[in-house]
């Protein structure tokens, strides 16, 4: 057992790991939804495992969404099914992956977690409006959808092996399964598919928004170091840092006018998000990061 927890901690621990912790907290809650289903069921008590259920999952109605509003993030962590949960993280394996190599850690657990409260918000806004009767939702799939969509958005050429088909560009995978959800509108899930749509735009508008200047992850960033500083222990040893020798490329050795980037120059930079996260890049890394993914679609 305790190697199981140090284990644990090392894997929850590790610096730039986003993409495993969101995935693992799925798990977590996962695992706790269907011990309560379980204890439930052997002690003849379905009312245990509906107070809990109600309090993790979304409702459509607002007249119970204000006394619960929480639910507009605990319902993106929360699965029932097996099946639902699995195909969940994988895609966001597969995406996150993507997203989190480029753009760093901060970038998708952003895309996450606003992806999921555009889903929330889309599903109780489309109800009410279209006169549907109360539901509850759950499920990571808004999230998912949004670091999808992101990805694709991002790096639209990126190809990933899909099994019996070959590489595939992730333009066409993303493309497939939007089309997929929005024709499905009218099944039975049709809340679910509304919140499908509501985080995919926010992953399409996320990166279009950064590729313009503007990081819509600054808010999300700010409140989780916020939360996470009142949690962490303050420390009562004064340390004293050595000045670490700079990350940054060279500003002689850039290429900055047209043309391809100095391949050594993008490894470089490849290498500082590897080391950093994106967001630690300078702007005029950030320019010529860009600039070479261009030139490699344009030489495809």
């Amino acid at each position: 057992m305790k190697t199981f927890i140090d284990d644990f901690k090392y894997t929850w621990n590790k610096p730039n790991n986003s993409l495993v912790k969101l995935i693992i907290i799925n798990v977590i809650v996962w695992v706790f939804l269907n011990l309560c289903f379980f204890i439930s069921k052997i002690t003849n008590n379905d009312g245990f495992f509906d107070a809990i259920f109600i309090n993790l999952a979304v409702q459509s109605s607002l007249s119970q969404f204000i006394y619960k509003p929480w639910t507009l993030v605990t319902y993106f962590f929360t699965h029932r099914d097996f099946f639902h949960i699995l195909y969940n993280m994988i895609f966001m394996y597969w995406f996150g992956k993507i997203i989190e190599e480029f753009l760093g850690s901060k970038k998708l657990t952003a895309i996450y977690i606003i992806g999921g409260l555009a889903g929330g918000i889309a599903f109780i806004i489309a109800y009410n409006l279209l006169g549907y009767p109360n539901s509850p939702m759950l499920g990571a799939s808004a999230g998912v959808f949004a670091i999808v969509v992101g990805a694709a958005t991002f790096q639209p050429d990126y190809r990933m092996y899909l099994m019996f088909i070959g590489p595939v560009k992730i333009k066409y995978v993303a493309a497939v399964v939007v089309f997929t959800s929005f024709i499905a509108l009218p099944s039975q899930n049709t809340g679910g598919n509304i919140a499908h749509m509501g985080g995919a735009l926010v992953g399409f508008l996320f990166i279009i928004q950064l590729q313009k200047g503007n990081d819509w992850s600054k808010p999300v960033t700010a409140s989780m170091d916020f939360l996470a500083n009142l949690f962490r222990p303050r420390s009562k040893i004064k340390i004293t840092y050595k000045k670490k020798k700079s990350n940054n490329i060279p500003k002689g050795k850039v290429k900055t006018g047209p043309g391809i980037p100095d391949q050594a120059v993008v490894d470089a930079i490849l290498d500082k998000i590897s080391d950093t996260g994106y967001e630690k890049l300078t702007k005029e890394e950030k320019q010529i990061l860009f600039k070479a993914s261009q030139n490699q679609k344009k030489s495809e």
